[in-house]
C-alpha cells in the first residue's frame, strides 16, 4: 500500500496521461501502474492467490484467498489534483473479509483492520463516533458514474438527508468515506451502485472500529452489487428510516 502511495505521489509530481472509460469515468496511467505493481507483488509472494482489481479485471482461477484492489479510489480527484484519493486493498478467505488496508498518501494515513482484532490508523486504534441521532450527525455520500441518468433520485435523497442531518459532505472517495466513519470523522455514509473494490477493505475497517454496515434497504451487504449504509451504529436505523420514507414518497425505476 505504501508503494502504491509512492507511485501516486510521484505521478502528481511528474505528470500522467488520462483516458476515459465512460462519459465521466476516468482512468490514468497511474491507476494502471499501481495495479500492475500490486499484482506482481501478490504473484511473487502468494502465487496461489487470485486478484480482482478495478482496471485489469479478475483472475478467473478458483482460489480460497482473493485480494480485492482499487489502485486509486478517487481517480477523478486525482486527475484534477485534488488531494482526496487513496489505494485500497482487501483480502478475502473463502469469501470472508479478513484483512483490509487503505492508504491516503496526501495525509500519510494508513488505515488497517484484521477481522476480530480491531481497526487502526497509523497503528493507533480507531473507534466510531458516539453521536446518538441523525440530527446531530455529519454524513457523507457519493454519486455513481450514471449520476446524469439518475440525478433526480440521487439529488433528492441527498436533499432529504440535508433536511435531517447537521450537514452532508461529498468527498469523491468511497474508501476514505468508510475510513472516516471508522475514525469518527463522519457519523454515517450512504451510497448507491458501488463496486466490490470500492468497499472491500473499508467495510471491514468500519466494522472493526465498532460500526455497522448494511445494504441501503437494511439487508446484509451484497458485495456483488454493493449499495450501503455505514454508520456508528447509533444512527443506523435513523438513516435507514430516512431512506425508506424517501423511497416510499417517490416512484423508483429499477433497483439498487
Amino acid at each position: 500500500m505504501l508503494r502504491a502511495g509512492e507511485i501516486q505521489q510521484r505521478g502528481q509530481a511528474d505528470g500522467f496521461t488520462v483516458a476515459k472509460k465512460g462519459a465521466i469515468d476516468l482512468v490514468t496511467e497511474i491507476d494502471l501502474a499501481c495495479e500492475r505493481m500490486c499484482r506482481e507483488v501478490i504473484a511473487d509472494h502468494f502465487p496461489d492467490h487470485t486478484v480482482i482489481g478495478e482496471e485489469l479485471g479478475s483472475d478467473e482461477r478458483s482460489a480460497s484467498h482473493r485480494w480485492v484492489f482499487d489502485p486509486i479510489d478517487g481517480t477523478t480527484n486525482y486527475a484534477h489534483g485534488l488531494p482526496i484519493y487513496c489505494a485500497s486493498l482487501g483480502l478475502e478467505i473463502d469469501g470472508v473479509a479478513e484483512v483490509g488496508a487503505i492508504f491516503d498518501p496526501s495525509r500519510q494515513e494508513l488505515f488497517t483492520a484484521e477481522r476480530g482484532l480491531g481497526a487502526f490508523r497509523n497503528g493507533q486504534p480507531l473507534r466510531v463516533s458516539d453521536t446518538a441521532g441523525v440530527d446531530d450527525a455529519l454524513l457523507v455520500t457519493g454519486f455513481p458514474y450514471d449520476v446524469r441518468a439518475r440525478g433526480p433520485e440521487l439529488v433528492g435523497m441527498f436533499g432529504t438527508f440535508l433536511e435531517h442531518a447537521r450537514a452532508v459532505r461529498r468527498l469523491g472517495s468511497a474508501a476514505l468515506d468508510l475510513c472516516y466513519v471508522a475514525a469518527g470523522r463522519f457519523d454515517g455514509y450512504w451510497e448507491h451502485h458501488l463496486k466490490h473494490w470500492d468497499v472491500a477493505a473499508g467495510v471491514l475497517i468500519v466494522r472493526e472500529a465498532g460500526g455497522t454496515v448494511t445494504g441501503m434497504d437494511g439487508t446484509p451487504l451484497d458485495m456483488s452489487a454493493p449499495h450501503l449504509v455505514a454508520s456508528n451504529g447509533h444512527i443506523h436505523e435513523g438513516m435507514l428510516s430516512i431512506i425508506r420514507d424517501f423511497r416510499a414518497q417517490r416512484p423508483r425505476k429499477g433497483t439498487d
